[in-house]
């Protein structure tokens, strides 16, 4: 990770800012930031973050950006009043039809690159959060929502339903008969509900969204962070083709992390000091 940055957080480099800094007097969609080894992405397209082709790509972007910067852990926020009102469906109407019913944003590409970074992603959730933001929370490893946060597919509402992957991942994590409920109904739902059918991993006060969420990124970032490469690699073999393939892969999956410093240092420090004091390095 570079020793320098600026203020904002962001690379010195002049390539780095190059890619960054956007035109004058106008705000970068995707802020970038580091606090100590988490990067931080927050999503600010004004006025609600609302999803097209363009913020798909600036999304991915900046998530290549946290990995070749040296991050170990990633955050995605929003730095508007809500995490993300959906689509631009403006965007996606006038796009579906000069394309004769094809949308082509490449939305299975903004998925993949969430899937393949090979660090743990938290999504720290606060205000409204549906459709295609949902979908963004759904591709982070980890959700962390605020107690007034509501969250929904509600693409039902305008005669669609969802585009980026969230009936496959909300019928992994929550069954097929919840994510039928929540794509056919286009209902908001309060965040201790999606946290008692377990599309949430926890939900804390409004006040310590914050706190909370870079709690839980710091302790991910000072861990094994090539075991949780691994891990990713593994759950996602598991989830697409199931825990066979899952048992066949592990082998090669798994040769990282015996070959890392992090194994010997987690060893030697068990050794010396007992249980959960090492000090990774993520390499």
């Amino acid at each position: 990770m570079p020793d320098q940055r600026t203020e904002a957080g962001q690379s010195s480099s002049p390539a780095a800012e190059r890619s960054q800094t956007p035109p004058a007097g106008q705000e970068s969609p995707v802020g970038r930031r580091f606090d100590d080894a988490v990067a931080v992405l927050t999503l600010r397209r004004r006025p609600y973050n609302l999803l097209d082709a363009a913020f798909g790509r600036q999304i991915v972007e900046a998530l290549h950006w946290a990995w070749t910067e040296g991050a170990r852990a990633v955050v995605v926020e929003s730095g508007l009043r809500h995490f993300s009102a959906g689509a631009d469906l403006d965007a996606m109407l006038a796009t579906a039809t000069d394309g004769n019913g094809v949308l082509g944003w490449r939305l299975t590409d903004v998925l993949r690159a969430f899937d393949e970074l090979p660090l743990p992603i938290v999504a720290s959730v606060h205000g409204i959060c549906v459709g295609g933001g949902l979908e963004v929370a759904l591709a982070c490893d980890l959700i962390v929502a605020s107690e007034s946060a509501k969250l929904g597919l509600v693409e039902a509402t305008v005669g669609l339903h969802p585009l980026m992957g969230a009936i496959q991942r909300i019928t992994q994590r929550a069954g097929a008969t919840r994510a039928k409920e929540m794509v056919m109904l286009g209902r908001r739902y309060d965040a201790r509900t999606m946290e008692r059918w377990g599309i949430v991993n926890r939900v804390v006060a409004d006040e310590r969204l914050s706190a909370a969420t870079m709690t839980l990124a710091r302790e991910l970032a000072a861990g094994p962070t090539v075991a949780h490469a691994a891990t990713k690699k593994l759950v996602s073999i598991a989830v697409d083709q199931g825990v066979r393939a899952a048992d066949e892969a592990m082998s090669e999956i798994q040769e990282p992390i015996f070959r890392s410093t992090d194994f010997r240092t987690g060893v030697d420090s068990l050794k010396q000091n007992g249980p959960g004091l090492a000090r990774f390095r993520g390499c």
